[in-house]
């Protein structure tokens, strides 16, 4: 290999990203009765991120518009005449990709890299490949290359030169024989029914340690959020562990657990999952439903907000609508709590703002996750929330009983214990759940 291809290969991959964005809101109307998340955003917010998708994964992004369009092109998704102006400047500034920040059928991908004379992929792809690059565990690797498969499928589209009809049996008395296009669906089929048996002991595996942390009863605080709003931060500034976090779009995909004591003394497990995005791929959500089985297990839901971004609202619809696809929606017995996040970034006014209204409301704290601003009553917060299940007991055994004195050690807090003439006494907190569960147990002792 020669020097120039040395250099050739570890040069920076330039990409073209594009958001299409209809042109006025009545024809967004006409299209969609439902607010979508292209209707809850400003396209250049829109943009951005996109941009910031690429960046993810090293691209260097030497242009970026937004494209408006009257309406949805069958063929195209835009326009002809923007598809021949950007031909002629990719002509002139060959690019290694397209990147369409938009849901492209597999005949408009076909149509635009004919037109455009590049590489396309859309929205899904590129967060695909964010994912591929981000997956470290055997569980995320599998997790990606489903949704891809899946993603996959959906593109096999009759353009390729190898889609011959291959004959089948033996000389002239053969059949026609499987297309190399039927050929490269079973296979892909296999393939997806093999990566789901394996998905399927990953979450026999995950039950079963839920159900070991069960035994030992710590209740889990799982981190939602959109990407990037600063939950990897939070979860080891609270737990002081070492979790990669950085200003960057998915910067970590595998999810992780560590135990934190709160201000009580009570332990509990916080967990840090994937962040969400708008328009997050079904294929996506359908793959990762084994790790975001710990959210919907969870005893309460921590919704890290970043209160910095100008569409801080809108990415907060945008974790509703995932959350509602996983079965959590404001109608769910789920309880969350908001932290409102990078308080650091905020101007000293809209901070003290924010701060006054954060204090009016019982499911919202004011943080900076960076600076530690906050942290202490957002523990304090929490500790307040697990307590509202918990209810008190009075408690009277054998000092000689200590399964059930254990038991309650497992299953509760114990909030004082005295012994006298060879009994005990003790104060319990338990969850109204193990509440119930230590009456049973007493009333089995009883018969």
């Amino acid at each position: 290999m020669s020097d120039s291809d040395t250099l050739e290969d570890e040069r920076p991959r330039k990409a073209l990203v594009l958001h299409p964005s209809l042109k006025s809101t009545m024809a967004k109307a006409n299209l969609a009765r439902a607010v979508t998340a292209d209707q809850r955003r400003r396209p250049e917010a829109r943009l951005a991120e996109a941009v910031g998708l690429a960046a993810a994964i090293d691209l260097d992004v030497v242009r970026a518009d937004v494209v408006p369009v009257a309406s949805w092109r069958p063929a195209t998704l835009i326009g002809p005449g923007k598809v021949e102006e950007l031909a002629a400047w990719i002509e002139e500034n060959p690019v290694d990709v397209v990147i369409v920040d938009a849901a492209v059928t597999p005949v408009q991908q076909r149509n635009l890299e004919k037109g455009l004379k590049a590489k396309v992929i859309d929205r899904t792809g590129l967060i695909l490949e964010i994912f591929g690059a981000r997956a470290r565990t055997k569980e995320g690797r599998l997790q990606v290359e489903l949704a891809h498969l899946n993603y996959q499928r959906s593109r096999l589209v009759r353009s390729w030169t190898h889609l011959e009809r291959q004959r089948g049996g033996f000389g002239f008395l053969g059949g026609p024989g499987e297309s190399q296009l039927e050929i490269d669906r079973r296979l892909i089929g296999e393939r997806i029914a093999r990566i789901k048996l394996d998905l399927e002991q990953v979450v026999n595996t995950r039950s079963l340690h839920r159900r070991q942390r069960q035994k030992v009863p710590y209740p889990v605080v799982a981190l939602v959020g959109y990407t990037n709003a600063g939950k990897s931060t939070l979860f080891n500034r609270l737990t002081q562990s070492e979790v990669f976090a950085k200003d960057l779009l998915f910067a970590t995909l595998d999810p992780t657990m560590r135990t934190l004591r709160l201000p009580s003394g009570r332990n509990i497990i916080l967990s840090d999952t994937v962040g969400f995005i708008s328009e997050l791929p079904t294929h996506l959500v359908a793959a990762f439903r084994a790790t975001l089985e710990e959210v919907i297990s969870a005893d309460l839901i921590l919704h890290v907000r970043d209160l910095s971004h100008p569409d801080t609202e809108a990415q907060a619809a945008d974790v509703q609508d995932v959350l509602a696809a996983l079965g959590i929606g404001d109608g769910s017995s789920h309880r969350r709590l908001e932290a409102w996040n990078k308080a650091d970034q905020l101007p000293a006014e809209a901070r003290e703002t924010l701060q006054n209204q954060a204090n009016r409301q019982d499911d919202v704290v004011l943080i900076s996750a960076l600076d530690g601003y906050g942290c202490d009553t957002l523990l304090q917060r929490i500790d307040a929330m697990l307590d509202a299940d918990r209810v008190e007991l009075d408690v009277t055994l054998d000092a000689g009983d200590g399964a059930a004195v254990a038991w309650l050690h497992r299953h509760g807090e114990v909030l004082q214990m005295q012994e006298k003439d060879g009994h005990l006494t003790l104060s319990v907190a338990l969850s109204q759940a193990e509440a119930g569960k230590w009456l049973k147990r007493q009333e089995g002792k009883s018969v």
